[in-house]
């Protein structure tokens, strides 16, 4: 769907099922579907019904008239036909997305409708079927596919190598010292293949087990394990949880005990922490009638490597979309800077790459405007956009990752070095 087409009007019937096991198991291999924690969630299934697509580097669309992924969604919502006798959160008519990270980046922010979408929560089960009533195809099956074999990708340094990237660490700490951003964030890349004709679910699958507590996601070949909520919204409540500071877990208890205690008691890593939970305040602040936000930071425990976490939540008061939330909200200061603009700016000078949807808003959106959306963290983007069809034109498949620290005052260029290697473990390791 483009901006020039009038969005086709949707039925949708959502009917309870017994109970799903294997969600994964259900959503295409060569370009997987998926919004999965702790194996609940909800899964894609058969090419879409619909989609559309804002910014990226068509030399056609006018930026001035093309609508945005909110107005979007609203338009085809308000066309829809719903019929949802089930009810829960992430029944009904809904739409995966994956947003770019920059405005000015040439790839598109991205909204998938499936043909049908099957779900777990609470223990129960239910599928959606979606249908156009223009050109519309029989149902995709509603069965699971088995798995295809195992395989391993091929990843090497990217356009930032490692010291590249300590020097544009060092940069960005004489841009600090100029007063020009008190906290910019910056990455690095890795960049590879994946042979083509691989089962993508291995990857999602893997990611899905080895990070229990993470949204483990699959949209337009985007493909990763976040730790962070960007924002939940659900009957009128808002939910997030800002991460900012991070230190490896120790080797032993004690060791592990130890590396906990120096995070939560690190002035350079409370100070970087502190940025992003502000700025998520002041974005939530006009479309909230209350806001409660953690006094402290805890500790949060994930396998690999330990975060500074704020838990924030409050009412919705002037009716905003999770999806109007999302624009509100990004980029926040954990994975841009502040101030936005500045930091933005800097990031375009310092990163000799286009991040696309890394660090970007990554997740669902119902008719009622409720969903969940993560910080498309800990992730690769597999092959061309969209995913789909790649292989049939080489051996292989294109694919790349992307991992960033948070550089303030008193950052140390090798120590940032190293926490990027500690976040592309999730995801190289499962690639591998």
């Amino acid at each position: 769907m483009t901006s020039s087409r009038r969005p086709p009007q949707l039925v949708v019937e959502t009917r309870e099922i017994d109970p799903v096991e294997d969600l994964l198991a259900f959503t295409d291999p060569d370009s997987p579907l998926a919004w999965l924690r702790r194996g609940e969630g909800i899964v894609g299934v058969g090419r879409p019904v619909t989609w559309f697509e804002s910014g990226g580097s068509d030399p056609i669309a006018d930026p001035a008239t093309q609508p945005s992924v909110e107005d979007a969604w609203r338009m085809i919502c308000a066309e829809a036909e719903i019929d949802d006798p089930v009810g829960l959160h992430g029944t009904g008519l809904v739409a995966f997305g994956a947003l770019v990270f920059d405005r000015r980046s040439a790839a598109a922010s991205r909204l998938v409708i499936p043909r049908m979408i099957v779900g777990r929560r609470d223990g129960r089960s239910w599928v959606t079927r979606i249908r156009s009533t223009v050109g519309e195809l029989d149902d995709p099956p509603f069965e699971p596919v088995p798995y295809g074999p195992y395989w391993s990708a091929t990843l090497g340094p990217g356009a930032l190598d490692p010291q590249g990237y300590q020097a544009a660490v060092r940069a960005g700490l004489d841009a600090i010292a100029a007063g020009e951003v008190g906290k910019v964030v910056l990455a690095r890349d890795l960049v590879g293949t994946v042979p083509a004709g691989s089962d993508l679910r291995r990857l999602v699958r893997a990611l899905a087990t080895g990070y229990l507590d993470t949204w483990t996601f699959a949209v337009d070949g985007l493909i990763g394990a976040s730790p962070e909520t960007l924002v939940t919204v659900s009957g009128g409540e808002v939910t997030a949880r800002v991460l900012a500071g991070t230190f490896p877990r120790g080797a032993d208890a004690d060791d592990d005990a130890a590396a906990s205690f120096r995070l939560s008691h690190s002035g350079k890593d409370l100070d970087e922490h502190q940025y992003a939970v502000q700025s998520v305040l002041d974005a939530l602040a006009p479309h909230v009638s209350t806001v409660r936000a953690d006094d402290e930071p805890f500790a949060l425990e994930l396998p690999n490597l330990w975060h500074l976490a704020t838990d924030v939540a409050g009412e919705i008061a002037d009716g905003a979309s999770a999806l109007d939330l999302v624009a509100a909200l990004h980029p926040t200061a954990a994975v841009a800077g502040t101030p936005t603009d500045a930091a933005l700016d800097l990031i375009r000078r310092l990163e000799p790459f286009d991040r696309r949807r890394y660090a970007g808003p990554v997740g669902w959106v119902d008719a009622h405007g409720d969903g969940e959306w993560a910080i498309a963290l800990r992730c690769a983007q597999i092959g061309a956009e969209p995913a789909r069809g790649f292989a049939e034109f080489s051996d292989t498949i294109p694919v790349v990752a992307h991992a960033g620290a948070g550089i303030v005052a008193g950052s140390d260029p090798e120590t940032e070095l190293l926490e990027t290697r500690v976040k592309f473990r999730p995801i190289v390791d499962a690639l591998a």
